[in-house]
């Protein structure tokens, strides 16, 4: 705390815009990272430049949006209006600046001009910009906010915003753009703008069709066949697509404004109570709506005045009203789909006639199970009790508090591991759940098997998903195994599980790998733990005489004084992923299915064996 008499009038600072937005960038853009997540900082700072690119398509000016993005930089060019000329500066450097506010000229705008270009403005090492209008243009260079040049010429471009920039390494590191990353927005955003035309790096992407291309790309991807032709309802400010296959869970993608809300929020929550009750109506039966949106395939977009987002990523809708006193986003999604859907299966009676087949389907299968889970959730409640294989923490996702936020389970291999983590642990946020030996490989299982299978069993019910994913009780759920063969094996056959089963919690970005370090080098004087044997090679030739190397074959050979630090706030996580290009279907037949020739070259390609390493010692 400080002193009161240190706290003087010269203690009070104020801070000039961009300082502030450099100090607290994630009070702007959320994470940052180094790009190796769809969520990180470099990303949301591309999406608040095309964001108002998409702006100005919506408005009705400029059907072509250009990308340029390397490694370390990109550029987006649209055909709008361009900024006016004499603001272009203030519109990138002075708060609450911009013309979206006011509500008739972008009324469903996603971007805000005047914070998101000056975000991206601060957090660059090098950004400009130039607006193009009527003959005449004007240019702005900046360098983490500070105004380098500007200046206006006359032009033969046509009128629109061209903004280059190069995000700062001194906030990010050293970032990368992932052009798998960059290509999936671009493809949405053409999803979501038909008609659009959007060029990155020389290749288009156009969407003729909305969401419904969306949907059918989508299972085109997964192998997969929709068990009726999708249905596709689209009204002034709403479009939705559904259709079901035979997989498990729910797949339903969503989006306001234009924006990706992979966290759902107010609209998703709408659509699925919607579709549930229009269809019990609809067939006059009390399904349950567990059975009703089982394999559902599905997308809803809306359009609503000045969105609120829980947060600046613009990832889960908050708000609860379509306009300034309309209806409720509840309402009004509700009232469209009980009319339009209705319709839709009154007329497309074969339709109709599939579909109550599914439902009908997933009603047999559910009660035949219920028995076994019966059995299953009386097994998991007496190990709850008896079996030390859960050490729970106080505070679990969502709890209405920050540690509920910082909840984490690791899964470990075996009690040596698991001793180890739960000794050092913080209790407050981080439990640990103990594998016994290798989980079934559950590639070509049915669901069945997660209530008959025991660790399964006994490791859903400490997720809290055996219900619902929504219910997860960890924000990060963290697989803990040894570097070794047998320990890659194990992040496969869990990583396969939740694939199957539950691919919505690696989805929404919860599951992880623990990066543990494969060497200990030290002298008399430091130590230091590496991750890799490049790391391990610097450290050596670093210590120079005196240097001792220890290679940890297994979670158990750490002491719990050195693991304290590897779970602490130094914590290394390979976040899983699956993105809009991945086939869930195909990674699994890769990984998991028949050994084909394919699959042992990649092995042979990637993986080093316990004697590859030792003979490197």
């Amino acid at each position: 705390m400080m002193n009161t008499n240190d706290y003087t009038d010269d203690k009070i600072i104020t801070l000039d815009w961009n300082e502030h937005i450099r100090r607290r960038a994630g009070m702007y853009i959320g994470r940052l990272g180094n790009g190796e997540s769809p969520d990180d900082g470099i990303y949301v700072l591309l999406k608040e430049i095309i964001d108002n690119a998409i702006d100005e398509f919506i408005s009705g000016h400029g059907k072509t949006i250009v990308l340029e993005v390397d490694g370390k930089s990109a550029s987006v060019r649209d055909f709008g209006h361009g900024i006016p000329l004499n603001s272009l500066v203030k519109v990138v450097t002075t708060l609450n600046t911009g013309a979206k506010f006011d509500s008739d000229v972008y009324a469903k705008s996603v971007g805000l001009n005047g914070v998101g270009s000056k975000a991206v403005n601060a957090l660059s090492s090098e950004f400009y910009i130039e607006s193009f209008r009527d003959g005449q243009s004007r240019y702005a260079v900046f360098s983490g906010g500070k105004l380098l040049d500007t200046a206006t010429r006359p032009t033969n471009e046509k009128n629109g915003t061209f903004v280059r920039f190069v995000p700062d390494i001194d906030i990010f590191g050293e970032y990368n753009f992932n052009q798998e990353f960059v290509e999936t927005m671009a493809r949405n955003y053409s999803y979501l703008n038909k008609n659009l035309t959007i060029k990155l790096n020389g290749k288009d992407f156009i969407s003729r069709n909305g969401l419904l291309d969306l949907v059918n790309d989508s299972m085109v991807k997964e192998k997969k066949e929709p068990l009726y032709k999708p249905i596709h309802l689209v009204g002034d400010d709403i479009e939705i697509v559904m259709t079901h296959d035979n997989s498990y869970g729910e797949n339903i993608a969503s989006f306001v404004n234009g924006q990706n809300t992979r966290d759902g929020g107010t609209h998703l929550a709408a659509f699925r109570e919607a579709i549930t009750k229009t269809i019990k109506e609809f067939y006059k039966k009390d399904f349950d709506p567990s059975d009703i949106r089982q394999g559902i395939v599905g997308a809803i977009s809306i359009r609503i005045h000045e969105p609120n987002f829980e947060s600046q990523t613009k990832i889960k809708l908050g708000s609860t009203e379509m306009y300034k006193d309309g209806p409720t986003v509840r309402n009004y999604v509700n009232n469209f789909i009980k009319t339009n859907l209705d319709n839709y299966l009154h007329i497309n009676r074969e339709t109709a006639d599939i579909l109550l087949k599914k439902i009908q389907s997933s009603e047999k299968e559910r009660k035949e199970m219920s028995g076994v889970q019966k059995k299953a959730k009386e097994r998991a409640k007496k190990a709850a009790v008896h079996n030390k294989k859960l050490y729970d923490c106080r505070y679990h996702y969502g709890d209405k508090n920050e540690l509920g936020e910082q909840s984490s389970i690791f899964i470990t291999e075996g009690d040596s591991a698991s001793g180890t983590i739960t000794t050092i642990r913080d209790a407050n946020t981080q439990a640990v759940f103990s594998l016994r030996g290798k989980p079934l490989n559950c590639y070509k299982a049915s669901k069945k098997v997660i209530y008959e299978n025991e660790e399964f069993n006994l490791l859903v019910s400490a997720l809290g998903i055996e219900e619902d994913s929504d219910n997860l009780r960890y924000n990060n759920v963290i697989i803990a195994t040894d570097a070794d063969d047998d320990g890659m094996h194990i992040r496969m056959l869990v990583t396969t599980f939740f694939l199957k089963f539950f691919p919505d919690v690696i989805r929404r970005g919860h599951v992880y790998i623990l990066q543990t370090p494969l060497f200990r080098v030290r002298n008399k004087k430091e130590t230091c733990y590496c991750y890799s044997i490049e790391e391990k090679d610097t450290a050596a030739k670093k210590m120079k005489a005196g240097v001792e190397i220890t290679r940890f074959k297994g979670l158990g050979e750490i002491s719990d004084h050195e693991f304290r630090h590897f779970i602490g706030k130094d914590i290394r996580l390979d976040k899983v992923m699956i993105t809009d290009e991945d086939s869930i279907q195909e990674i699994l037949e890769f990984y998991m299915g028949d050994n084909t020739m394919e699959r042992q070259e990649f092995i042979k390609g990637n993986l080093r064996s316990e004697v590859e390493l030792e003979d490197i010692m």
